[in-house]
């Protein structure tokens, strides 16, 4: 299978429970309405040609590569917290650094957590950051629940 090339990129998250960690896991995915498309994981890269744009609809089926960050638990009252974030330099053709989160924490823990982690991936790489966006989710566990955030990097086709 070739890859097509990635022209948008969006963020979406959602947390829902279900009746297996399974089940809440793709009930989250529905939630952030991506659950009726393929993820295939990826790292923390973004294209720098892609346009950041709202989560639109999606051809159900899809092969999308997508970071994610998922964080399920089966403890009732327990809070859980995913999140992701993308920065970007000035330069555009430079690519953009993805981060994502999860954990037994609340969503402002978890949005700090991603803006450390896009900072210091910046200054590794001697950039600086022009602009950054977070999403971050937080569940409070009732059976089963899941909290999930993600980065999806979409082509043309992908998207109805």
């Amino acid at each position: 299978m070739g890859w097509k090339p990635v022209t948008k990129a969006a963020t979406t998250s959602g947390s829902a429970e279900g009746t297996t960690p399974l089940n809440a896991f793709d009930n989250a995915l529905l939630a952030a309405g991506i659950g009726n498309i393929n993820l295939v994981k990826v790292s923390s890269i973004l294209p720098p040609e892609a346009t950041i744009v709202d989560l639109p609809r999606l051809r159900p089926g899809a092969v999308v590569p997508t970071a994610y960050a998922a964080m399920t638990s089966e403890v009732p009252g327990e809070v859980v917290a995913a999140a992701v974030g993308w920065a970007r330099t000035a330069d555009p053709k430079a690519n953009g650094v993805i981060m994502e989160f999860h954990d037994k924490a609340t969503r402002e823990e978890a949005e700090r957590a991603i803006v450390h982690m896009l900072e210091e991936s910046f200054k590794m790489r001697g950039w600086t950051i022009r602009d950054m966006h977070v999403r971050a989710v937080e569940h409070r566990v009732e059976r089963t629940g899941c909290a999930l955030a993600a980065v999806t990097l979409l082509s043309d086709d992908d998207v109805v």
